[in-house]
């Protein structure tokens, strides 16, 4: 039997579709590209906005017309907040909640009984990490959220806070280290919270995943910035944790994260971020802004624009609010009107890739590794990241997928990504290579 795994939305629903992928296949079921050989659709839908919910609806439709003969399974957020709905409008064969997806093909394979063969426990799992084109693995340590923004529908839809033993983190990490992967990064719904379940932190992680494990890169997903942890900054010191940080702020001006209920300021955020870059080289920092949250000013939309020019993100994720039943936001009078929402999205859009072209053009002429990922669609040079993830382009008749390589940052291409030359040929690691530090 074969399965075709899709996701929408966060890290976290791509570290939940990776070990879904391995499951599926420790089951005997083989993770496949293409939605008209499979047996099984599986979509992880998201709910963050009410064009996320929009997007989730077509990916199931479309995946249903791919393949009107598969089982159609549906979890996620969308999923776990219209399950009934879900079921009934779009198809779904089955839906699991956000509480059962660790359980996801004990319970898929129960109520659809899948006639399935296990494979032998010792078969390495690297098929289908791979079968999916990935070179980076999102692993799941923390899902569900203590604190109730008012604009957020997600906490609603993923529960209480729980946060997996340090020893299973590990234990993924290390086996993916052995099937080639360059790559992790760790993912949570509250990623800063991690621990608070077990009296441990997300330093605490983070240090054993640096000590017991060899992966050569570590990534953090999504920070809130409030949540650092005590001695956070001292973890960097390992140069195989990525000088990225992604701190959603999502406004500039302190009277709106009021009412969104944020617990960080502007003046806070902009101290934490100088903070970070004096003591981690090169540190690049990205964010999220929501426009047009209700009662937005022309005066705090203005805030908002002097924010972001001072903090000089890397890049910055803009989203239109949009209310999301069941929250408080929703209910929140004064709303911006929509003309008013795009002219803002253009302004903030604008400003972004100024402030991009700005950091893209300062490291010309640096050298640093690059984790290749594959060709790029359009160039059909390879393409890849820096450490502090930006996406460059390299030009190489070698083969280089999933490779690190030195690279010289040499110019940026007319569409805002860096162009890169190899310093040296060869190569670091490989599919099922050595991955040295």
């Amino acid at each position: 039997m074969r399965v075709h795994l899709q996701a929408l939305g966060c890290r976290l629903n791509e570290a939940e579709l990776e070990t879904w992928a391995r499951d599926f296949r420790r089951a005997g079921i083989e993770p496949t590209r293409d939605p008209a050989e499979a047996d099984i659709l599986v979509v992880n839908t998201c709910a963050v906005t009410a064009e996320s919910v929009r997007k989730s609806r077509n990916l199931v439709r479309r995946a249903h017309r791919a393949n009107p003969t598969a089982k159609l399974v549906m979890s996620g957020c969308y999923a776990a907040l219209s399950s009934e709905q879900a079921a009934a409008d779009l198809g779904v064969d089955l839906v699991v909640g956000n509480h059962e997806k660790d359980r996801l093909v004990e319970i898929a394979r129960r109520e659809l009984d899948l006639p399935v063969m296990p494979r032998i426990a010792a078969e390495p799992d690297e098929v289908a990490l791979f079968a999916r084109g990935r070179q980076r693995a999102f692993v799941k340590v923390q899902d569900g959220c203590r604190y109730r923004c008012t604009y957020c529908v997600v906490t609603l839809a993923r529960g209480e806070e729980r946060s997996r033993p340090i020893d299973e983190v590990v234990s993924e990490i290390g086996a993916l280290e052995a099937e080639g992967v360059q790559e992790v990064v760790l993912a949570g719904v509250h990623l800063g919270g991690y621990g608070s379940d077990r009296g441990q932190s997300l330093y605490d992680l983070v240090a054993a995943v640096l000590e017991r494990t060899d992966m050569p890169r570590i990534r953090l997903g999504s920070l809130e910035p409030w949540d650092l942890p005590e001695g956070f900054w001292d973890l960097f010191a390992d140069p195989r944790l990525m000088p990225h940080l992604h701190l959603p702020m999502q406004s500039g001006a302190d009277s709106v994260l009021r009412r969104m209920s944020r617990r960080c300021r502007s003046g806070e955020f902009l101290a934490l971020v100088e903070a970070g870059r004096a003591r981690v080289p090169d540190l690049q920092v990205t964010t999220d802004i929501i426009v047009g949250f209700p009662g937005e000013s022309d005066e705090e939309w203005a805030q908002t624009l002097d924010f972001v020019e001072q903090a000089r993100f890397a890049h910055v994720h803009i989203f239109a609010f949009s209310p999301r039943e069941g929250t408080k936001a929703a209910t929140l009078p004064d709303p911006v009107p929509r003309a008013v929402q795009r002219e803002r999205s253009q302004q903030l859009h604008a400003l972004a890739a100024r402030l991009r072209g700005e950091i893209l053009r300062d490291q010309v002429g640096r050298e640093c590794e690059v984790l290749i990922e594959g060709r790029d669609r359009e160039t059909g040079a390879w393409s890849g990241y820096t450490p502090n993830y930006l996406r460059v382009l390299v030009e190489s008749g070698e083969p280089l997928e999933n490779r690190r390589c030195q690279v010289r940052l040499v110019g940026v291409s007319d569409d805002g990504r860096l162009c890169g030359e190899l310093i040296v040929p060869d190569v670091s690691g490989g599919p099922f290579g050595d991955t040295p530090r």
